[in-house]
């Protein structure tokens, strides 16, 4: 089954260069339209009817972002091109949205390739994850959402609302304040990356805590631990404690 592209990109060597990469290594792949700017990517996208559209974040006249809120129905795939921000990368994969950076390496979009062309339709990006992409751009730390795929879809969740996550093998348990658990299929060092500067804290290989969650923080001879907002406790390795320590008293 074919795959319709457009790339949508100011830039004409990087709409060159990812054409040709694709033409070169991606037969399945039909780039049918190109677009400089969000218009004629509004444009293109309307009257063609892509399946996949690899988008660049900052334009000229308006960003990817800007393109994306002119859709009422999102009904095409989305991958961004984008040099690294790592604000608008944060913001990225917490709508459970895709990416690249430039330069684009090529075993990186046969994998993101892969990876659209596996997705069942329910998962393509829908309006609840563009609304969760804008506001989190917009959003204070303790506003913004995640998307936690939940097995039939996504669930959104505001980040300040999770108390912690526990690590299940290659699954996380992520506990709410409203004492809800979800058991998401990443393991617990993604959501420790992403979260690095959501004041949260890996106190052990299983535990990933929300600090500003945190009620109290034992210490201990032979043992180390922390009770949370919603009456759980997680415990704090030894390898981990005077880092903690460090880290309360900066924050």
């Amino acid at each position: 089954m074919v795959t319709k592209v457009i790339i949508v990109d100011d830039e004409e060597g990087a709409r060159e260069s990812i054409s040709n990469i694709l033409e070169q290594y991606f037969p399945e792949v039909q780039v049918i339209a190109k677009a400089d700017n969000i218009e004629a990517a509004h444009r293109k996208i309307i009257s063609y009817s892509p399946d996949l559209v690899l988008l660049d974040v900052e334009m000229p006249y308006g960003s990817g972002f800007d393109l994306l809120n002119r859709f009422e129905k999102v009904d095409f795939d989305i991958i961004f091109i984008t040099a690294y921000d790592h604000y608008a990368l944060k913001a990225i994969k917490y709508s459970a949205l895709d990416y690249l950076l430039k330069p684009v390496d090529i075993d990186e979009l046969r994998a993101a390739i892969k990876k659209h062309q596996e997705k069942p339709q329910e998962e393509l990006p829908n309006r609840e994850n563009i609304q969760t992409l804008m506001d989190n751009l917009k959003s204070e730390p303790n506003g913004r959402k995640i998307g936690l795929p939940d097995g039939g879809g996504l669930i959104f969740v505001n980040i300040g609302d999770i108390v912690r996550c526990e690590s299940e093998g290659n699954y996380t348990n992520i506990f709410l304040n409203t004492g809800k658990k979800i058991l998401v299929a990443k393991t617990m060092g993604e959501y420790e990356d992403m979260f690095k500067a959501e004041n949260f804290f890996r106190v052990h290989r299983s535990h990933l805590i929300n600090v500003n969650h945190l009620e109290k923080f034992v210490k201990g001879s032979s043992a180390n631990y922390v009770l949370l907002s919603d009456g759980s406790k997680a415990d704090v390795s030894r390898r981990k404690k005077s880092e903690f320590i460090e880290y309360l008293a900066t924050h």
